[in-house]
């Protein structure tokens, strides 16, 4: 057997290591079922089963569309206020869906202002409207959930669009085929790496989402895994849900790969005039602004509306320097993770790229499984071994030397950031690998032939091209951290408080309109690195 190169020993500690906490969880899924596990089975499985499989259904299918369209219509058309919306459309990846969900309830439920407003307006009573749609259903919460993540979608197929071969769209277009119809048959096709990996993304998101369904009174996996984890207090039971969840994602991405075969989809040639946009006037042009301005009003102006109001309203009874701690606390951890996970994430794509091998492929995989898991049972996967190592070295102290070394790691930002890392490498490892995916290695070949080494091609090459890639997944993983809350609950350091923690704090106890503070504020801590985004792509 050849011996692995450097790289590729990296990628498999890399995988390893991230993979540890899914070990963890995986080995307590392993004890016998017991009367819970038989109690859920007989009951709410096929409930979890059904809505959760709706919900991807109809997620992935809203965010897909979303998020391809808009794309495909910012990259090749020339319409009132497209350059507004290129960045307007990025703006809900800023918008944690669990707030998207309590402001829309709040605008929409019955005694939200919507249906006030249409009582008093027109004299109906509550029966009289029962035909008003219930925001507090499997499609509200599908819809709130599409309309906060497509932006994945939209952020990887956009490169991708611009990406592609000029002289393909100029020859579907001169065989008389319209935008729509090059759109379907010609651009879509070659963005299927981008695409796939949007919207495999947003699968992994709605699969692990907590807040939103739970909210809106939707039960599924993660409902199930939290009620039997916390609930019933039956760590087995919860396990066996989430590795049952994770089969899930695991089969979902093996469908995919299965599906796209020994395809490619890079260009085969770089010999091309830049693309002339296409001017759209008349109803076109507003047809197709109205097409990209739908998603940014659903996913960011109404839910930001809402909470603008009702903390002009009332607010946060905090004065404003006391949020400066949660504020600065949010943007350390963020920024830390988002450059970690680019790292590891990087060396084990391109690990997979120079010695494509089942060992770094199945590191790769691995290592992106972790995005599918509730943040709590990744939490407790991360405590789990990080407790035992405290413990051992704690008592091996003790033994040799007398001294005690207490909690090294456990409740640490160490632990919180690893947590992190689990939760989110599969955000970084898709948008690279969707950019890589674009990469002829033809042009790695011929700098082989002009003399550079592996590593030289790759960090003379194929690194630059790659910088909008890096840039996204950075952005991507930047902006969850900012709005994850359940393993930032199990595993922060004691009196370590974050913006997500605030806003939940707040919302639980339903007051919403302090939360709202807190909440505005995770939104423009993400509108820095927006702009940053947008302008690397504009540069690009």
């Amino acid at each position: 057997m050849r011996a692995l190169p450097a790289l590729s020993w990296a990628g498999l500690a890399i995988g390893l290591a991230v993979s540890v906490p899914l070990i963890a969880v995986v080995l307590a899924a392993a004890v016998p079922a017991g009367a819970v596990w038989g109690h859920i089975a007989a009951t709410t499985l096929p409930e979890m089963l059904g809505n959760s499989l709706a919900l991807v259904l109809l997620v992935g299918l809203m965010a897909g569309s979303a998020g391809a369209v808009a794309a495909w219509l910012v990259s090749t058309c020339r319409f009132p206020g497209h350059r507004a919306l290129e960045v307007a459309l990025l703006l809900p990846l800023a918008m944690p869906a669990y707030v998207s969900g309590y402001a829309y309830v709040w605008l929409l439920d019955a005694a939200g202002p919507v249906q006030t407003a249409l009582r008093n307006a027109t004299g109906l009573t509550w029966q009289q409207m029962s035909w008003f749609p219930d925001i507090r259903s499997l499609p509200g919460a599908a819809l709130v959930l599409a309309m906060v993540l497509y932006p994945y979608v939209y952020l990887l197929c956009r490169a991708a669009f611009l990406q592609q071969s000029t002289c393909l769209i100029e020859v579907s277009r001169t065989l008389g085929h319209g935008l729509p119809r090059t759109f379907l048959h010609v651009a879509l096709p070659l963005a299927r790496p981008a695409l796939a990996a949007g919207i495999a993304l947003v699968l992994m998101e709605v699969l692990a989402d907590f807040g939103t369904v739970q909210h809106f009174g939707v039960r599924t996996f993660t409902t199930g895994i939290y009620e039997t984890w916390f609930g019933m207090a039956d760590r087995g039971a919860a396990s066996q849900l989430a590795v049952a969840l994770l089969g899930c994602v695991a089969m979902l991405l093996v469908l995919e790969r299965a599906a796209r075969g020994g395809r490619r989809f890079h260009p085969t040639t770089t010999r091309h005039p830049p693309f002339r946009p296409v001017e759209l006037r008349g109803p076109r042009a507003w047809a197709a602004m109205a097409v990209c301005a739908a998603p940014v009003i659903a996913g960011f102006a109404l839910p930001a509306g809402a909470l603008l109001w009702l903390m002009l309203q009332a607010g946060d009874g905090l004065a404003p320097h006391r949020f400066l701690p949660f504020a600065g606390n949010s943007l350390l951890l963020s920024g830390l993770t988002a450059g970690l996970a680019v790292l590891l994430a990087a060396m084990l794509a391109w690990a997979v790229r120079l010695h494509a091998g089942w060992p770094t492929r199945s590191a790769a995989r691995a290592a992106g499984l972790g995005y599918a898991l509730p943040g709590s049972v990744i939490a407790v996967g991360v405590l789990v071994p990080f407790g035992l190592f405290d413990n051992a070295l704690d008592a091996w102290l003790r033994a040799w030397f007398g001294v005690s070394s207490g909690l090294l790691l456990s409740g640490t930002l160490v632990a919180l950031v690893f947590a992190y890392l689990v939760r989110f490498m599969g955000v970084a490892l898709g948008a690279l690998e969707s950019g890589l995916s674009r990469l002829k290695p033809s042009m790695r070949d011929a700098a082989r032939c002009l003399g550079a080494g592996p590593g030289g091609a790759v960090r003379r090459v194929e690194f630059p091209l790659m910088t909008g890639s890096l840039i996204s997944a950075a952005i991507l993983v930047f902006v969850d951290t900012m709005k994850e809350l359940p393993a930032t609950l199990i595993i922060r350091p004691f009196d370590f408080d974050t913006l997500a923690v605030r806003v939940y704090t707040l919302a639980s106890d339903e007051r919403l309109a302090e939360a709202s503070t807190s909440a505005l504020l995770i939104v423009l801590a993400g509108l820095l690195p927006i702009w940053v985004l947008t302008r690397a792509m504009r540069r690009g």
